[in-house]
This record gives structure tokens, sequence and C-alpha cells, in this order.
């Protein structure tokens, strides 16, 4: 199990796919997929028994899960697309962004 540059609540750029160009919020990432499903991308439509939480049932509309290359963390400076690079400082671990050097909070 490999390491991911990508975790729950970075903002991210899509950079191929239906959605590319859109910027989102990570709310989960699928460590073993290699994948996370960010707010507002790539969505699509599930059909649903009408249930206790959704009497109505019908189709309704969620994010799917899209794969971590497509996705590159926003530098915090810049509002553009980054690489990131780790710095261990002791026992604590701190993200930094390619482009301006700033650290990924």
């Amino acid at each position: 199990m490999s390491k991911l540059h990508i975790r729950k609540n970075d903002t991210v750029i899509v950079l191929a796919g239906e959605d590319k160009g859109k910027k989102g919020k990570v709310l989960k990432v699928l460590v073993e997929e290699q994948r996370a499903i960010v707010e507002g991308i790539n969505m699509v439509s599930k059909s649903t028994k009408p249930s206790a939480k959704n009497p109505q049932g019908g189709i309704i509309k969620q994010e799917a899960p899209i794969h971590i290359s497509n996705l590159s963390l926003i530098d915090p400076k810049s509002g553009k697309a980054t690489r990131v690079s780790v710095k261990r400082e002791g026992k604590n671990v701190v993200r930094i962004a390619k482009k301006s050097g700033e650290e990924i909070k």
C-alpha cells in the first residue's frame, strides 16, 4: 500500500476527464483503490428504491470516485495546480507546495 499525496479536506483540481479544470474539496480518500471522492466532481445518476430515508425513491445524483492520478493539489498562494514535497521536522511531517514553497495545511 503506497502513500498518497492527497488527503481528506484538501482542495484539488481535476487534470483529466469530463470534469477537467474543475476545483473541489476531497470528501473521502479510498487508499486501496487509489481513488478519491471530490465534492461536485464525477457526478453519476443512481436509481434508488423508496426507503425511510428517501420515501420518494427515484434517481439521485451523487459523486463517484475519481483516480488520484487525475487530481492535483491547489497551491495555497497562487491557486494553481502544484506538485507536493514532503519535509520531516522531527516527528512532524509537513507537505510543501513545489510552486510557491508554501506549507499545505
